[in-house]
């Protein structure tokens, strides 16, 4: 199987199953220097764990995290980095009877078309817990580019039909509500929406968004390697993801050109935009501003609902799908969202460093 590698500069390779005996990330390229700890990835990891509430499956994961190269004396040397969480609480029972048939909204179907097999317990690569070594790459890369003054944060902006208030935003509440909301009342209500689609054996999507501060200007390639070319795919390569949004999105279709144009300005020794429909990105390369992107979030196709599909053999079956599985993907993925974003504009940092001859010459003369 291929494509399990992303980034130039930066390449992580995620490996493991859901139900396999463990899963993790190879991070080639990262630079030598930066004070690590296992602390330091195990805060990001908490935040996508299974079983912390009534959002998320009955699965219980610890979800600890072992670094087993490319840290000594507390930093990281510049060689791979290999991180790795054991899987403890597989019930690999509850997916035998799947083997025979296709869920609906999975990727049983394509698996068993492209390789003649498939690993049917939780969905094997295609399983939500892939995204164990996404995060854990996530967090060296969003460590770094704080140190640089960059802020990489991801929220949910709505579940269903309930969306956040901005004028109620509270980032202290992204991580201390089971919807991970910046918004408390929407929280509450988003909660009951939750529990009443569990309660009838179905499911709820969302959006997520995620705004990243303090990048400077000229961050990314104006063709093919475009910021927000290579933003989008990063995110929609998180398995639930549908759709991308940059800036103000599909709105800009109905606007005309004096409403989508963002002025410039000059104030107080800096260039500033009088408004941010672009969402921080301008011919692919970042403009100085907020970066803005949305991820829309399907409803979690595993469901307890009665639905109709074929087996093996192309017989018309219903089934039931069994098993402890997300009434809502949205809330623990806000941290894939966050992760995938750093791993992105880092790789896309380190290839700005050589995109002018004075910066190589300054960094070699003597």
């Amino acid at each position: 199987m291929s494509g399990s590698i992303f980034g130039k500069n930066i390449k992580i390779s995620t490996w493991g199953e859901s139900h396999g005996e463990a899963l993790g990330v190879v991070i080639d390229g990262f630079p030598a220097g930066m004070e690590l700890n296992e602390e330091d990835v195990q805060s990001l990891l908490d935040r996508r764990k299974p079983g912390t509430s009534a959002a998320t499956t009955s699965r219980k994961e610890d979800d600890k995290v072992k670094i087993l190269s490319g840290i000594f004396e507390g930093k990281t040397t510049g060689t791979p980095i290999s991180m790795m969480v054991m899987n403890t609480s597989q019930r690999s029972g509850d997916y035998s009877e799947i083997a025979s048939y296709y869920r609906p909204g999975h990727a049983d179907y394509p698996f068993d078309m492209k390789y003649g097999f498939r690993d049917y317990r939780g969905g094997g690569r295609s399983s939500g817990r892939e995204t164990i070594g996404r995060v854990a790459a996530g967090a060296l890369c969003k460590k770094l580019l704080k140190q640089m003054g960059i802020d990489v944060c991801a929220y949910t902006r709505s579940i269903g039909n309930v969306e956040i208030d901005y004028s109620k935003f509270d980032q202290a509440a992204i991580t201390s509500t089971p919807s991970a909301m910046p918004d408390r009342d929407a929280d509450v209500k988003a909660m009951e929406l939750i529990a009443n689609k569990r309660a009838e054996c179905d499911s709820v999507g969302g959006v997520i968004e995620c705004k990243i501060t303090g990048v400077p200007a000229g961050i990314g390639e104006p063709v093919f390697d475009k910021l927000d070319a290579l933003l989008s795919q990063a995110v929609m390569s998180i398995g639930a993801v549908k759709a991308i949004e940059i800036g103000d999105g599909i709105k800009v279709s109905e606007y005309f050109g004096s409403d989508n144009n963002d002025e410039f300005e000059y104030s107080n020794g800096e260039v500033i935009k009088k408004t941010n429909h672009s969402g921080g990105i301008l011919g692919g390369m970042s403009d100085g501003s907020v970066i803005t992107l949305r991820a829309h979030v399907k409803p979690t196709p595993s469901i307890a609902k009665t639905q109709k599909t074929i087996n093996k053999n192309g017989e018309n079956i219903e089934i039931n799908i069994k098993g402890r599985h997300d009434p809502v993907v949205v809330p623990r993925a806000v941290v894939v969202v966050e992760s995938m974003c750093a791993i992105t504009l880092l790789d896309l940092m380190m290839s700005n460093m050589y995109s002018k001859a004075e910066n190589i010459v300054s960094f070699y003369q003597k």
